[in-house]
């Protein structure tokens, strides 16, 4: 039995060890952390997942960013990263962080949220490939997905996904 919690300052760390042995090295490389930099995760939403003896098994981030239009900017959420520990792998771990996560998200009210990941996996959680929608290069574009969290939550936005506060 897990149990999911906020993620609270003194997690970083472990989180950040636990990011660094699911992903490849180099992983903060990645366009999607030039969105990150000196943005704080968001608070609540982001999730860690601690079995009775308070081992971490798993964790989940969001952060907000800004999609700039031509005449409007909406705000987001981009999740990310999410990542389960190799030996709690399989027991449905990640998906529980992502369903939870989601759903107090969308209590927290925001409309939307998107991630930039496989559409197989993610498919399952409501996830569709979001067409204007610009994350910064060299991200594929068909990796771009997003998930209305209010009705129409993406309706009519589109433009290049910027760092929040920009």
């Amino acid at each position: 039995m897990l149990e999911l919690r906020a993620e609270q300052p003194e997690d970083r760390w472990e989180v950040e060890a636990l990011y660094d042995l699911c992903f490849a090295p180099g992983r903060e490389a990645l366009s999607s952390y030039r969105l990150r930099d000196d943005v704080p995760p968001v608070t609540g939403l982001s999730q860690v997942a601690r079995d009775p003896d308070g081992i971490l098994g798993g964790a989940i981030r969001f952060w907000p960013v800004h999609i700039n239009g031509v005449q409007a900017r909406w705000d987001a959420l981009l999740l990310g990263p999410v990542a389960v520990h190799p030996t709690r792998q399989g027991e449905g771990l990640g998906g529980s962080l992502i369903r939870d996560s989601l759903a107090q998200a969308q209590d927290s009210g925001w409309a939307r949220v998107m991630l930039v990941g496989d559409a197989p996996y993610y498919q399952r959680f409501g996830f569709e490939r979001l067409n204007g929608v610009e994350m910064p290069p060299p991200t594929n574009p068909d990796r771009v997905l997003g998930l209305d969290l209010r009705p129409d939550g993406w309706k009519g936005v589109s433009g290049q996904v910027i760092r929040w506060g920009s």
